[in-house]
């Protein structure tokens, strides 16, 4: 990977106010290699210019002013973003995430057009189940690490050998060290064929699949096309909203109507704007660093179970290795895609014919009721509502999510 001159020269081009050395000098992101329709490896390493130049634009951020409603009311306060920023440019360490990152096994593969990174975990034990892993936005495959290796080794985790998976993690297109798509049509169904294609490029020949936020949207599209191989699903967010919905609502469809309606009337500008002007975003977001990190941190505050404040449940750390791949691959338009890709969007994800297994975690943005899941899910083969976490389940409570596949996949082994 490389990235283009050191932030050196953009220093003296803001000084001298020359913007024609400026664009020569300013990276643009990483460069990723080409991917054929072999399984190339790969590995993390981001060129020492374009965190330099990280660092020079978070030491000229412009402020605006102190927020004028309570708490978060109109987004991530003032002094809590100053603190982030502060601490992303002095104490932060990317080369750590990259550490993190590398210490798994990591490829690209060219899928339909698309170079696809991902990472693949072997078990060591034979009966192993082939799982892939998908994650949303504002997610990567960050979410995942912690979960890998109970997954993959669970004899050394308070499991049992025949708890084992075998774990592929991909990166969405347009997301992380995935290539950028150049044409559209990258929604939902047409990543679920490539996952599909990826499984069988692996010679997995029967497999699971799991997601939540964007991989659940990609999930339950795997459980409509049902690629060759695939023996069932885990949920962790269910779109089982009725086409039309019933006059009178029981308590925990009231609950999750209302849910939805939160979700509507408070947090979905973003969804709005990334549906309908991803460019746009793109070309706020793809010059400003603190404009990036707070795009996400908001998410990971609001939809996360933590008893008021986010750093109660994921470290500033790894938080900022999601941020950052974010920023470093230059990934805010081509990540927003897949909310116009996928426009307009519905929580009816229709029925599905094979065995699905459902985690319901207490602060998702709704919590399905069971009645809309059996509807949808007539081959139910797992419930559960899980007693914390939030819409980022794996990164939030790994040790729940891992238990929550164990049981959930339990009779399809």
């Amino acid at each position: 990977m490389q990235a283009s001159s050191p932030s050196q020269p953009a220093r003296r081009a803001l000084l001298t106010g020359k913007p024609s050395a400026l664009r020569r000098a300013v990276p643009q992101g990483l460069v990723l290699p080409p991917a054929t329709s072999a399984i190339t490896p790969f590995r993390a390493e981001a060129p020492q210019a374009l965190l330099d130049d990280l660092k020079l634009r978070l030491s000229m951020t412009r402020w605006p002013e102190q927020q004028t409603g309570a708490g978060w009311s109109q987004g991530v306060p003032l002094q809590r973003m100053q603190d982030v920023a502060r601490y992303w440019q002095h104490r932060y360490d990317w080369r750590r995430a990259e550490a993190r990152l590398n210490a798994f096994p990591q490829f690209r593969t060219e899928i339909d057009g698309v170079g696809i990174h991902f990472l693949h975990v072997r078990s060591k034990h034979a009966d192993a189940l082939p799982l892939i892993l998908t994650h949303g936005w504002p997610g990567s495959v960050f979410e995942f690490l912690k979960v890998i290796g109970p997954l993959v080794d669970p004899t050394a985790h308070g499991g049992k050998a025949e708890d084992a998976f075998h774990v592929v993690v991909p990166s969405l297109p347009g997301f992380g060290f995935s290539d950028k798509p150049k044409e559209k049509g990258w929604n939902v169904v047409r990543i679920a064929k490539a996952w599909g294609t990826l499984m069988a490029r692996l010679g997995y020949g029967k497999w699971v699949a799991q997601g939540g936020d964007w991989g659940a949207g990609v999930t339950t599209a795997l459980g409509h096309i049902k690629p060759a191989g695939l023996a069932g699903i885990h949920l962790n967010w269910q779109f089982v909203f009725p086409e039309k919905m019933p006059a009178t609502l029981s308590a925990d469809e009231q609950r999750a109507v209302d849910g939805v309606g939160r979700f509507l009337s408070g947090e979905y500008g973003y969804f709005n704007e990334q549906s309908t002007r991803p460019q746009t975003v793109g070309e706020v977001l793809s010059s400003t660093p603190v404009g990036q990190a707070a795009w996400i941190y908001e998410k990971f505050q609001a939809w996360s179970d933590h008893g008021g404040d986010v750093e109660n449940v994921l470290t500033r750390d790894e938080m900022l290795d999601d941020i950052s791949l974010y920023w470093l691959t230059n990934t805010s338009a081509s990540s927003a895609r897949i909310y116009w890709e996928n426009s307009p969007s519905s929580f009816s994800g229709g029925r599905l014919d094979l065995p699905v297994a459902v985690s319901v975690f207490p602060k998702e943005i709704y919590r399905a009721p069971r009645s809309w899941a059996e509807a949808t899910y007539p081959q139910m083969i797992y419930w559960n509502e899980v007693e914390r976490g939030g819409h980022f389940a794996a990164f939030e409570q790994p040790q729940l999510f891992v238990a929550e596949l164990r049981a959930g996949f339990a009779k399809l082994r």
